[in-house]
């Protein structure tokens, strides 16, 4: 055997607590004094017979209770890193995995703190803010999903029905992500282009089709899969679940395919609602630039909304090198942290959540005063005339109100 280690001896260390097991060399790793009755790990060899091997993971030897090895050491864990398998891990498809799971978590974090504020706040209550709540809830499922199945992943190879179980659940809850996105963008269109037909459709219809017929394909999905199941390749391993493996070109259209419908459905709305806004900035009196100034930012806000970003990082290079890493990189930052991007458009800089703060945090403010017997407090208007807090209130309130109204 061709060990890569030259200490092929473990010495001795120079205080031995009697009764532990002593170092000891079983011809590939050095196992220390170790304490009896415990179970010992330690990194896996780098090399073998020339071979590499997964460092990552560990190897064990048991200590017995009387202070003796166990005769044999488990190295069970320890995989070789064959590069000419497609399961040898490609630094760059590591690298675009730390930027999933970075952007990911990042959108997580966004995501619970916005849909939290919408929840808690009775004043956002309204169709449209519903529906943002929606998205932005399949946006979570989503990426946890991705973020727990990439993580279990060796524990679901060996699994197959959780493997099957998390795989549906991911497909589904991406599928709902599409569907919601197709839904924000149909009731922007109704509400820009089609305000004839604003009433007619009811928030019921909004959640079916957002939750209910994904629920039909995936199911459709799952039938197929059962009823037709794909035979195991030379080149996988048969302890493997083929569900996660190996996508399947025909069955795997009958949720890509919609998911691409409702991403051109989505564009064929951003025009015409980009067409109807610019209309609408041209016959305002303002000066050109700050007429495109407004659409273009309009534009942007609308992108994360409906989805256009996946149909922006849809096409790539198909060969490996420099410019495909960076390609597969910035992907994955836009498209993991699509969610964090639709929390802050749609939530945190939105100005009705943030005169909602302002309503709460004086509300707050006064209720404090008054328990803690305050002096009565003056604010000042333009003229710099002295206004109670309780006038200050009141306007407020009167604009709060009118934001409502402009929210229902």
């Amino acid at each position: 055997m061709n060990i890569t280690s030259t200490n092929n001896t473990c010495l001795p260390e120079k205080v031995v607590n009697p009764g532990w097991c002593p170092s000891h060399w079983d011809l590939l790793l050095c196992w220390r004094t170790s304490k009896p009755g415990t179970v010992v790990y330690q990194p896996c060899f780098d090399e073998l017979n020339g071979m590499r091997y997964d460092t990552s993971q560990n190897a064990s030897r048991r200590c017995q209770s009387n202070g003796v090895w166990e005769n044999f050491s488990d190295y069970m864990s320890c995989r070789h890193l064959d590069t000419s398998s497609p399961f040898y891990p490609d630094p760059s498809i590591v690298y675009t995995s730390y930027f999933y799971y970075g952007g990911y978590t990042i959108s997580l974090v966004a995501l619970v703190a916005a849909v939290s504020i919408f929840v808690y706040f009775k004043d956002l209550r309204c169709l449209r803010n519903t529906i943002h709540t929606n998205l932005m809830c399949t946006y979570i499922l989503s990426d946890f999903t991705w973020i727990l199945t990439s993580t279990l992943q060796e524990w679901l190879s060996a699994s197959n029905n959780a493997c099957v179980l998390f795989t549906f659940s991911l497909h589904y809850f991406v599928l709902t992500n599409f569907f919601w996105m197709f839904v924000e963008g149909l009731y922007l269109y109704i509400l820009v282009v089609e305000t004839f037909t604003r009433e007619n459709i009811k928030l019921r219809v909004y959640m079916f089709i957002g939750w209910g017929f994904p629920l039909l394909i995936m199911v459709v999905w799952c039938v197929s899969k059962f009823i037709t199941p794909i035979p195991i390749g030379i080149e996988e391993r048969s302890d493997s679940c083929t569900w996660m493996t190996r996508p399947h070109p025909v069955h795997d259209w009958i949720y890509q395919g919609p998911a691409i419908i409702v991403l051109i459905v989505n564009l064929v709305f951003l025009s015409k609602i980009m067409w109807v806004l610019i209309t609408k900035l041209r016959s305002a009196n303002s000066a050109e630039t700050q007429q495109y100034r407004k659409a273009s930012k309009a534009l942007l806000v609308l992108i994360p909304l409906l989805g256009v970003t996946y149909i922006l990082t849809m096409i790539g290079p198909t060969e490996s090198g420099t410019f495909a890493n960076y390609y597969f990189y910035g992907r994955a930052t836009l498209l993991s942290m699509q969610g964090f991007m639709v929390a802050i458009f749609y939530c945190f800089v939105n100005s009705e959540v943030k005169n909602t703060f302002k309503h709460h945090f004086i509300r707050w403010n006064d209720a404090r005063n008054l328990r803690t017997g305050g002096s009565r407090r003056f604010t000042y208007s333009k003229d710099w005339s002295p206004n109670t807090r309780s006038d200050s209130v009141r306007r407020f309130e009167s604009k709060r109100m009118t934001t409502r109204h402009l929210c229902t």
